[in-house]
């Protein structure tokens, strides 16, 4: 009609794409004011204690079969290497808090507190524990070089902690491409596992590398149920875990195969240790693990299938442990 104001049509914007973040600034969802500082329990839960355990493994798989060779235990040597080994373990889990946080890929994530993602605490504050905790790691292991005169693992060391750095850290993480699996079964499985079997004896027996397979699968069990825990959130943002680009069914059959492939390894080594055979007893553990991952419904019912499948890890390490020097 004449003398009526046409309305004006508005144009569709552009289709917003999922963004991984700035990694540069932690990015304001909520009123900072309403937000409560960190506490002490907070702190405690983004180290992730419940993956803590998985630091035992390969130095109890790895000092047994040190053992072998040299009938000899020498415990500061395995101590140190047990502190390496946690420190690293920790220093990976603030390491992820703080990479992922700033991305803004923590932002709706199931689980433990994550420091950065719930602004209680500045970023820069989590990255110095977890640099903190790479310079136990890296002390720890400059001691264990002085005392072995291996001066090699220096560098050795240093790509341990640029591993756990660059998981989640840097422009272009390894996690967001589906090969954190990968990495997790080479540095806490074969160089973990290896490593503290050389330092003691100066020697790798074929057991050490049995055992080090194992207890690299079991590492990635972990991680897997991790990201199946994680598998919509991580679609939004962006990141590609491994979980990621196979789906679900296939993550489920993967985790099953990590989880049950080391018993074949034990079985195997049981003929020639027999005590091995009681690593069966830790099946136990892992298939409610395994049942958790085939018939979960909620994404929480995951962190008990993490939980046990950590528990089933350092089980399997005490007892190949005791039957290497049993």
């Amino acid at each position: 009609m004449a003398g009526t104001p046409s309305k004006k049509r508005k144009r569709p914007g552009p289709t917003k794409q999922p963004s991984r973040g700035n990694p540069q600034k932690v990015r304001e969802s909520r009123d900072p004011r309403h937000i409560e500082p960190a506490t002490s329990r907070d702190w405690i839960a983004a180290a992730r204690l419940r993956t803590v355990p998985l630091a035992f493994t390969p130095v109890l798989i790895g000092t047994g079969a040190a053992i072998l060779v040299v009938d000899q235990f020498h415990w500061v040597i395995a101590l140190f290497c047990l502190i390496v080994s946690v420190a690293l373990q920790i220093g990976v889990n603030y390491a992820n808090d703080y990479s992922d946080g700033i991305r803004g890929t923590d932002d709706h994530r199931v689980g433990p507190t994550r420091l950065t993602a719930s602004r209680k605490v500045k970023p820069r504050a989590v990255l110095n524990v977890a640099l903190m905790f790479f310079a136990i790691a890296a002390i720890a292991g400059l001691a264990i070089t002085i005392r072995t005169q291996q001066w090699w693992l220096i560098a050795v060391g240093a790509v341990c902690i640029l591993a756990a750095w660059f998981y989640t850290g840097g422009k272009r993480p390894y996690g967001y491409y589906g090969l954190g699996e990968l990495f997790v079964f080479v540095f806490f499985g074969l160089v973990a596992t290896l490593g503290t079997t050389w330092v003691q004896a100066l020697a790798l027996p074929q057991e050490a590398w049995f055992g080090a397979v194992g207890a690299g699968l079991l590492a990635c069990a972990v991680l897997v149920a991790n990201n199946l825990r994680d598998i919509d959130q991580d679609r939004k943002v962006g990141k590609r875990t491994l979980t990621v680009l196979i789906g679900r069914t296939a993550t489920r059959w993967l985790f099953t195969i990590l989880v049950l492939a080391p018993f074949a390894i034990a079985c195997f080594l049981a003929v020639y240790y027999p005590i091995a055979w009681l690593t069966l007893l830790v099946l136990l553990v892992a298939l409610p693990a395994v049942l958790i991952v085939w018939t979960y419904r909620a994404p929480r019912e995951l962190v008990v299938a993490l939980g046990l499948t950590t528990l089933t890890s350092v089980a399997y390490g005490a007892f190949l442990c005791w039957a290497f020097i049993g």
